[in-house]
C-alpha cells in the first residue's frame, strides 16, 4: 500500500504487529514523540519515553497508559542538551539489560535564542545533533542485532548546510534559522554516516515530518510564527496533524521495504528526490548526501562530546 503526506501512524501500521519489540523515544512528552510512542505500542512494542521533566514524564505515561491499556511503558530521565544527563540516561538503561529494536531520535529545539547547551555548545547543534549523537553511541551496546534506529531532521535543511569551520557559531553572527538549518542537516549527516560505518548491525534513517503545529515553535514570537504560516499557505502547504507528523517516523522504524534504502532522507512516507527548480521545498538539498562532509562531522563529534562509537 502506498502512504503520502495525509496517513497517519495507524494507518501506516495497519498490518504490523511489534510484540516482544522495545522502542526508545526522546523528547516523548508530548507533540511527535508521544504519538509515536502511543502508535508503536498499540502494535505490541513495549516503549521507553524519554524526557528532561519527570513530572512531564509522569503525565505522559498516564496519558499513554489510558490510550493504550495493558501495553507496556517507562520513563527515562533525560536532557540532550548536557552530556552528563546522556550519559546518566544511556548508563542506566543499559544497565537494565533490554535490548533496544527501535531507537528515535525524535527530541529536538527550533530557532531559539542564541545561548549554549550545559557543555557550551550552540544550542541548536549541540541538542539537535551532539546530544543524540552521544546518546546513539552509548546506547549502541544495547541496540539488538538489525535495530532501527530513526533520527528527525527537517525541510528546514534546505535553508544550510553545516559549516565545519564554525560548528558553534563563534565566527559568525547568529542567526536561529540557519543554526537550526545546520542541525537538521547534522542529522541527515549523522543517519547517513551511521548506516555507512555500521549498517552490519542496524538500519539508520532521517526523516522529515512535515508541518506540524507542536510547541516546537515556543520560542520564536508570534509575529514570526504567522508569517511563517503565511508563506506555507502561499506555497500551498497544509500542515498536517500529530499522527500525520509522526507517521513518517514509524513507517521509518517498521516499513520493509526501507531495509535496502538504510542512510536514505525520507518524507512523506516515501523516499525522496532532490529538489527542483519547479519544487524547491520538496525533496533533499543538494548537500544532504555529502559523505565528504558527513565523514568529516563523525570525528568532530567524538572529540566535541568525548563518546567514541564502539
Amino acid at each position: 500500500m502506498a502512504f503520502g503526506a495525509e496517513s497517519t501512524t495507524d494507518e501506516v501500521l495497519q498490518g504490523i504487529r511489534l510484540d516482544g519489540k522495545h522502542a526508545f523515544v526522546t523528547g516523548a512528552t508530548g507533540g511527535l514523540g508521544i504519538e509515536t510512542a502511543r502508535a508503536l505500542a498499540s502494535v505490541g512494542a513495549s516503549v521507553t519515553i524519554a524526557g528532561r521533566s519527570a513530572e512531564k514524564i509522569d503525565a505522559a505515561l498516564s496519558t499513554l497508559r489510558s490510550e493504550v491499556p495493558g501495553a507496556s511503558f517507562d520513563g527515562q530521565l533525560l536532557d540532550l542538551a548536557s552530556l552528563s544527563s546522556v550519559a546518566d540516561a544511556a548508563k542506566s538503561f543499559v544497565g537494565r539489560a533490554q535490548p533496544i529494536d527501535l531507537l528515535i531520535n525524535n527530541a529536538g529545539v527550533m530557532m531559539c535564542p542564541e545561548g549554549q547547551t550545559a557543555d557550551g555548545f550552540e544550542t541548536q547543534f549541540g541538542t539537535n545533533h551532539l546530544g543524540h549523537f552521544a546518546l546513539t553511541a552509548q546506547l549502541l551496546p544495547a541496540l539488538a542485532p538489525g535495530a532501527r534506529v530513526v533520527t528527525l531532521s527537517s525541510g528546514a535543511h534546505l535553508r544550510g548546510s553545516v559549516d565545519l569551520d564554525d560548528l558553534n557559531w563563534q565566527s559568525r553572527d547568529y542567526d536561529p534559522n540557519l543554526a537550526y538549518a545546520q542541525s537538521k542537516t547534522a542529522n541527515i549527516w549523522f543517519a547517513s554516516e551511521l548506516q555507512r560505518r555500521h549498517g552490519d548491525r542496524l538500519l539508520s534513517l532521517s526523516v522529515h515530518p512535515g508541518v506540524i503545529q507542536t510547541d516546537l515553535a515556543r520560542h520564536l514570537p508570534k509575529a514570526v510564527v504567522d508569517g511563517m504560516r503565511a508563506s506555507f499557505a502561499e506555497a500551498g502547504i497544509v500542515p498536517k496533524t500529530v499522527p500525520q507528523g509522526a507517521a513518517t517516523t514509524v513507517w521509518a522504524a517498521t516499513a520493509a521495504e526501507l531495509a535496502a534504502h538504510g542512510g536514505e532522507y525520507l518524507l512523506d512516507c516515501q523516499r525522496t528526490r532532490p529538489t527542483t527548480a519547479e519544487d524547491p521545498r520538496t525533496g533533499f538539498a543538494p548537500w544532504a548526501y555529502d559523505q565528504a562532509g558527513a565523514e568529516a562531522l563523525w570525528p568532530r563529534s567524538e572529540e566535541l562530546t568525548g563518546v567514541p562509537f564502539a
